[in-house]
């Protein structure tokens, strides 16, 4: 199942950055990201509401606490997936961001980063990481 939801969230961020990227050229930068915010906050509230319930003041005990930042980085993702969607292209910046995303994740758990459990260096997945930036020199040619 986690496979099938990967593919579904690879596919729908791919999607999403076209989108935004259109109502970015139609309104601004800033404008088509605080709408995808708003919106999202939205859907959030509206799926809390038929769900769990869970209490929204459980927010106060989260540590560390710089974890809470996700709403930062959601807003900073929208503008950087916006502008190398509009610089490069779709397919050329996807294949970039999936690729930087893969390189990151590896680093923060090789090195154990923001509480991720340490992992061992694996070969492997250096030469996987590799293989895909490789992918990109010969995608972009």
């Amino acid at each position: 199942m986690g496979l099938i939801i990967a593919l579904i969230s690879g596919a729908l961020m791919s999607i999403q950055g076209v989108f935004n990227t259109e109502v970015t050229d139609q309104t601004s930068i800033w404008v088509a990201a605080g709408w995808v915010q708003l919106t999202a906050f939205i859907t959030c509230v509206a799926i809390w509401l038929f769900t769990g319930r869970q209490p929204i003041g459980g927010l106060m005990a989260v540590t560390p606490r710089y974890v809470m930042l996700g709403g930062i980085l959601g807003a900073l993702i929208t503008y950087t997936v916006v502008r190398s969607m509009s610089g490069l292209g779709p397919a050329q910046a996807s294949i970039l961001i999936v690729v930087s995303q893969i390189v990151v994740a590896y680093c923060i758990e090789l090195f154990g980063l923001f509480g991720v459990d340490k992992a061992d260096f694996e070969w492997r997945k250096l030469i996987g990481a590799a293989v895909a930036v490789a992918g990109i020199i010969i995608f972009r040619k």
